[in-house]
This record gives structure tokens, sequence and C-alpha cells, in this order.
């Protein structure tokens, strides 16, 4: 059975410096309370992992505008000008890569693959300092497995196994980045009894998280 932390307790695990694996899309999907806990603490220098960075103060925006995040690669900025601020000025390293580019990264990091081969980028400032690799003829761009220190996930149910359920677009990446971080941390709005959740509604195993907080602790 997993024992269930605070947003406190789950923030006090992740050390200054740390790389992060962070689910959601416009913020539906994003472990909200364990990103505030992280603010709180007063956490620096992260190097952030995920799809977008949402809004000002929402989401992920919420450890932009603490300024948080020393790296961030992403594949979406353009709601939040604090993000495009840092980018611009030099207190963000932003890395922008295409959405399914950046996923297939991610899901090569936890499957222990050597990288991903995409013909996207090719022609673009994207192919400037990467392999092009040539197979049966065809150019691509070679892309590196991402893996991180940690995984944040925002779930809709968890059982006391960790194993984990999602509702609707709230999946988005966070099924995936559970299998490419080192430690990975659920959020749940809501932790049910083991034996609640059919098996078949499982979408991320209990065996692939470490930690789990809900939503109501």
């Amino acid at each position: 059975m997993k024992t269930a932390l605070t947003a406190a307790a789950a923030a006090e695990l992740i050390p200054d410096g740390a790389s992060l694996l962070i689910g959601g899309f416009m913020g539906v999907g994003t472990p909200n309370r364990i990103l505030d806990a992280l603010v709180a603490r007063g956490a620096r220098d992260l190097t952030v992992i995920t799809n977008d960075t949402a809004r000002p103060g929402q989401g992920i925006g919420k450890l932009i505008r603490a300024g948080a995040v020393a790296r961030l690669v992403t594949s979406h900025i353009g709601l939040n000008p604090e993000t495009q601020a840092g980018m611009i000025d030099g207190t963000i390293a932003v890395e922008l890569v295409p959405q399914g580019t950046l996923i297939e990264q991610i899901r090569s990091g936890g499957m222990g693959l050597g990288g991903v081969l995409t013909p996207t980028g090719l022609g673009t400032e994207i192919e400037a300092g990467r392999q092009v690799i040539e197979v049966e003829g065809k150019r691509y761009l070679l892309f590196p497995p991402i893996t991180a220190d940690f995984a944040l996930i925002g779930a809709l149910q968890a059982d006391g196994f960790g194993n984990l359920t999602y509702e609707l677009t709230a999946h988005n990446f966070n099924p995936i980045i559970a299998l490419a971080g080192r430690r990975v941390i659920a959020e749940a709005e809501l932790i049910v009894p083991v034996g609640t959740i059919p098996p078949d509604a499982v979408k991320t195993p209990g065996v692939l998280v470490d930690h789990l907080l809900s939503r109501a602790v």
C-alpha cells in the first residue's frame, strides 16, 4: 500500500535543481497542489519538461511566475507572456520541441530506447546541431530520449496500491511521463479502496507510482 503524502511533504522530496516531467495540457490534468507546494517551498533552478506552460499563474505557469524554472523543454508558450519574457531576457533557457516529437522522446526514455527519428524539423532552425540519419533513402532528425528525476502526475482516481485513472483529456501526457520519471509522484482527486477501480480502467499501474498524494489530503 502507498502512504499518502501531504503536498508539502511531496514538495520536500524534490530538491532545487531537479528535473521534472509534469503532466497537463493548458492546466488540465496538472498536479496543481504539488506545484503550489513547490512555490511555497521556494523551489529554484528546476528543469521542467512539459507540453505547455498554460497561462500566467495557472498550472505550470505558477512555477514560471515564481521564478522556479531555470530550463524548460516544451511545445507551446504562446498563451503565457511570462514564459515568453523569461525566454527573451534569458532567465529561462527554453527549448521548443514539436509536440509529437516531445511525447515520443519521453516514451523512448521510458522504454529504454535510443531516441526518436522524425522528419519533422528538417530544413528549419530545429535541425541546427542535431544529428541527421538516413534510413532507406529518407533523412531524419535524431531526438534523444528524455527522462527526469521526477514525474508529477495529475490523476482522477488512485487506489491504495497507486493504480491511476484519468478523465477525458486529462490523460494527455500523464500516462507516458509515468514511464520516464525515476520517481513518480501522483496527485489524485480521490483515493478509493483497493478493488474499486476495474482493471480495464487502470491507465497507470501502481507499480510505476512511488508516492501518492490525494487532493483531499
